[in-house]
């Protein structure tokens, strides 16, 4: 029993017969005679009888006409809910970003989103990676800003991205973060090997782990002094004295202190900055406009 059955024994309740029903939905009378005959046949029972001239539906058919106007009331609220949602008019989009990418690309690419398509619902959250793409996976969010650094897999394989779809955004420079009193405050690059005798301050785990893969490559151990997730803090302790730190370029743009100094690293040294949804969600209307507005700020940091 299928919409346009309901929509025919409707039809033939409202007209009083197969041939007005007929005209109302475009069909031929043999065709509806027919397939009156095949929803009998599948029901069990006579939908209509015939009174004269009129036809008339039994109780049965008065049954299904009755219910036919909630459902197909229903279904038609339920297709102009899609159409808005894939006509980005409506939906929603769930966001988890880490927080140097939520205090500069996201602001943006969100107002982007607000400016084409108002009708969109965004909420977002802030997470690092890899527990970002955990949640991800789990269905918490419909799109996970993420990073990786250079000589690992996203997350060194913690995040199997089997099933995710991970689009390029932009590479950050990494950056080392001195005090203006130190004696390299005012080179032009800085060789990280010329740092192995430093305190250092660590950011989150995953870039902890950079530190540590990076300052074993130049040919020492850093010794950690202090661990935090908060870049303002971690300029702070720079700025004390207490530590030199990396830091991403995209941290610089909203995170400063007067006496500390940034410079580059000598090799240069990047971080990969990625948008990661999933294969089903990769078509959904609004994730697509989502992962536009992303690239499109980030190709202008």
């Amino acid at each position: 029993m299928d919409a346009s059955a309901l929509r025919l024994v409707k039809a033939i309740g409202d007209t009083g017969s197969f041939t007005g029903a007929a005209a109302a939905l475009g069909l031929s009378q043999p065709a509806v005679s027919q397939r009156v005959r095949r929803l009998e046949r599948e029901a069990g029972t006579a939908l209509v009888e015939r009174s004269g001239r009129r036809t008339r539906l039994t109780q049965a058919g008065e049954v299904l006409a009755r219910h036919a106007s909630t459902v197909l009331a229903t279904l038609a609220a339920a297709e102009e809910e899609v159409a808005a949602v894939a006509g980005l008019r409506a939906g929603r989009v769930r966001l988890v970003a880490f927080p140097s990418s939520s205090a500069t690309l996201l602001p943006r690419a969100l107002r982007l989103l607000r400016d084409r398509h108002p009708g969109l619902r965004v909420s977002f959250a802030e997470a690092e990676p890899p527990g970002s793409l955990a949640d991800l996976r789990e269905g918490t969010y419909d799109v996970a800003l993420a990073f990786s650094y250079p000589g690992a897999d996203l997350g060194r394989g913690e995040d199997d991205l089997a099933g995710l779809v991970a689009v390029p955004l932009l590479a950050d420079p990494l950056l080392v973060a001195l005090p203006e009193e130190h004696p390299l405050a005012g080179a032009a690059a800085v060789d990280l090997a010329a740092l192995a005798g430093e305190t250092w301050i660590a950011g989150c785990p995953r870039c902890r782990g950079h530190l540590l893969q990076a300052a074993a490559a130049a040919g020492f151990a850093p010794e950690v002094a202090f661990a935090t997730d908060d870049y303002v803090a971690m300029l702070g302790l720079v700025e004390a004295g207490l530590g030199v730190a990396l830091v991403p370029a995209l941290v610089q743009r909203t995170a400063r202190h007067h006496r500390v100094v940034v410079r580059p690293l000598d090799p240069p040294a990047e971080r990969q900055v990625v948008a990661v949804t999933t294969e089903g969600l990769v078509r959904v209307p609004a994730v697509a406009a989502t992962l536009a507005a992303l690239r499109e700020v980030a190709a202008h940091p």
